[in-house]
């Protein structure tokens, strides 16, 4: 197999936990990991967003997996958490995570449909497949349908500072 057809057969996905679940994203998605990111509480967002977190100058979103996903909320992993950067169809969000365990390669065919039910608790329209990594069972995420295109544009308004109210200022 040359390296031209080895890039289409694997997959190479950044793997990460919440709770004892492991997850995956597609490691293209992925722009920065960060460990400990101050985050602000933005007011009147959906409670599944954190805040925003100023990332050299850019303020981004920060989402809440555990939350977004309807996941227990109680932290696994030591202190700080992980916040994965990514881009979803052009915009950049931050992902709090529990921990981000290492990078995977993976055999694009190994990757399943996510069956009808429910996996681990999510909803199946999250789970873009499943994938068995040897003693663990990989989740591989649907980042494009955890945030759908009426979220990602009510987020860019938590970075403009959103649609001005007629409301009385202050």
């Amino acid at each position: 197999m040359d390296e031209a057809e080895e890039k289409d057969h694997l997959m190479q996905l950044v793997g990460f936990m919440n709770g004892k679940e492991m997850f995956g994203v597609d490691i293209l998605m992925v722009q920065e990991i960060i460990r400990g990111a101050p985050i602000t509480a933005v007011p009147n967002t959906p409670a599944f967003v954190e805040g925003v977190t100023n990332l050299r100058g850019n303020i981004i979103p920060v989402i809440d997996l555990r939350k977004r996903l309807n996941l227990s909320t109680d932290r696994q992993g030591p202190g700080k958490n992980w916040v994965l950067i990514l881009d979803i169809a052009g915009r950049v969000t931050g992902f709090i995570v529990d921990a981000v365990t290492e990078v995977l390669k993976i055999e694009r065919d190994s990757i399943e449909p996510p069956p009808d039910i429910v996996v681990a608790g999510l909803e199946s329209q999250y789970v873009q497949g499943v994938c068995d990594i040897g003693e663990r069972l990989l989740i591989l995420l649907d980042f494009n349908r955890i945030l759908l295109v009426e979220e990602i544009k009510r987020l860019k308004e938590v970075n403009t500072g959103g649609p001005r109210s007629s409301g009385s200022a202050r």
